[in-house]
């Protein structure tokens, strides 16, 4: 499918959904791995991520298409378009589209735990995915110091042989 053929596509999903024009851009972006589309509100134009179309066909695309549309009509009228919006939510439901899109396979959508910070009063484990200073953070529970170590398999990884 092409940009162009994208575009028609979300026009019409416009007005039969919405009843309202959609008189901005509409792509695809090659790029979308773990999200299925996403709407600018700045030029108000929208992205949609192939990959969801080649892997859980058009169904799934034209309900990603109608959450931007949610977006983006809603944005326009200055009304509540962010996903925490009762606007957004109702609008949501009476076109019958998904608030998060499948996942793709593959596409990993968290970053593995490579930093752990353990109080040293009352043992409290806490994962990470970056490091940071412990000096600058307590424990939620007991208030005590804490202490960063490396999870296992990074240190092993580092360890030289």
């Amino acid at each position: 499918m092409t940009n162009e053929q994208l575009q028609q596509w979300v026009e019409r999903v416009s007005l039969a959904s919405f009843g309202r024009p959609f008189l901005h851009k509409a792509t695809f972006n090659s790029r979308l791995r773990t999200t299925g589309g996403r709407y600018f509100m700045k030029s108000h134009n929208i992205e949609i991520s192939p990959h969801q179309l080649e892997v859980h066909g058009e169904a799934e695309t034209e309900s990603i298409i109608k959450h931007e549309l949610c977006h983006y009509h809603l944005h326009i009228q200055r009304r509540g378009y962010q996903h925490r919006d009762a606007d957004f939510k109702a609008l949501l439901k009476q076109v019958g589209a998904t608030r998060h899109c499948r996942a793709l396979p593959g596409a990993s959508r968290t970053l593995p735990v490579k930093y752990w910070l353990v109080c040293q009063a009352c043992g409290m484990e806490y994962p990470r995915k970056r490091k940071v200073d412990p000096r600058k953070y307590a424990c939620g529970r007991c208030r005590g110091k804490l202490k960063l170590l490396q999870a296992r398999e990074t240190v092993e990884q580092t360890m030289p042989r």
